[in-house]
């Protein structure tokens, strides 16, 4: 099969998965007038369409759904083959890894420096997204957080997400912030993501609350670490991840324990993907040094 064959086929493959000519030409890197053109000669060689095009969306043909079901594990296997010599040849190649800000600031990149020097060949980049978020499709790893594990990947249980009251050392002393009750009186930072997160703590910490505290909502874990640090309020940051602002002192437990929560980081991959040494280097370095964290 000659190359345009193969960019077709790639093509194709990126169209289904995101239903969308210029999601899928963003993927690849071209135009989407190109990824249409190459979608069309494809079906010209097939005599058949794959996708039914809509007023205001694509949707695969039953051709289009079995098509896929052939061609995309044989362009996956095709590139783990191409890595495996690629890494015989010592050859640099690119591994992409989604993860969520406040993880990769506080975990993963001040750590990838043992991962960079044990492989040498391989150049990270770090894609970052919202906790709950998907796998994204143009990275070949992930850490994601959520409460189950993706149905349709391959998932690696990392860690639990225990959250942990924090303020700055100034505000304990100022508010006498020494137990759970004490904390009604001052602003509670919250996570938009997880309003129920402090009222939760509260009641694992038998506190009843009578009248309702004063609360600051931001949308950013790395904000409300910061929120804390400079004295706006009580916030509830992730434990394991969070060990730098506490071991510097820029932050302090006031009191109180440790909420855990139903979610887990998991490292993931598509199974498609898991013949890939450079993916299996990743995900035994990423299980080695987070794993059971918190």
């Amino acid at each position: 099969m000659h190359g345009g064959s193969i960019r077709g086929l790639r093509a194709f493959c990126a169209v289904a998965r995101h239903l969308s000519f210029k999601a899928a030409a963003a993927e690849l890197c071209v135009t989407a007038s190109a990824v249409s053109h190459q979608i069309k000669a494809l079906e010209e060689r097939l005599q058949r369409p794959l996708f039914e095009r809509r007023a205001r969306d694509l949707a695969l043909t039953s051709l289009g759904v079995e098509f896929r079901a052939h061609v995309e594990p044989l362009l996956c296997e095709l590139d783990n083959v191409t890595a495996r010599f690629e890494q015989r040849a010592g050859r640099r190649r690119v591994l992409r890894i989604g993860v969520t800000p406040f993880f990769a600031s506080e975990l993963l990149v001040p750590r990838l420096s043992s991962f960079a020097e044990h492989h040498r060949a391989i150049d990270i980049r770090v894609e970052t997204s919202e906790p709950g978020a998907p796998h994204a499709t143009g990275c070949d790893a992930s850490i994601l957080l959520l409460p189950t594990p993706p149905a349709d990947m391959i998932a690696h249980v990392l860690f639990t997400l225990r959250l942990v009251p924090a303020c700055s050392p100034q505000l304990k002393k100022e508010r006498g912030l020494t137990d759970a009750r004490a904390l009604l009186g001052t602003t509670l930072i919250v996570h938009h993501g997880r309003p129920r997160a402090w009222q939760d703590w509260l009641e694992q910490m038998n506190v009843r609350v009578e009248r309702a505290p004063k609360f600051i909502h931001l949308d950013s874990m790395f904000a409300i670490a910061r929120a804390a640090e400079r004295g706006l309020g009580v916030a509830l940051l992730p434990a394991a991840v969070s060990q730098s602002w506490f071991a510097s002192g820029a932050l302090v437990q006031p009191c109180g324990d440790e909420l855990t929560t139903t979610d887990r980081y998991y490292f993931v991959h598509r199974p498609d993907t898991a013949g890939n040494p450079d993916v299996a280097a990743l995900r035994d370095w990423v299980t080695a040094a987070f794993a059971e964290k918190g």
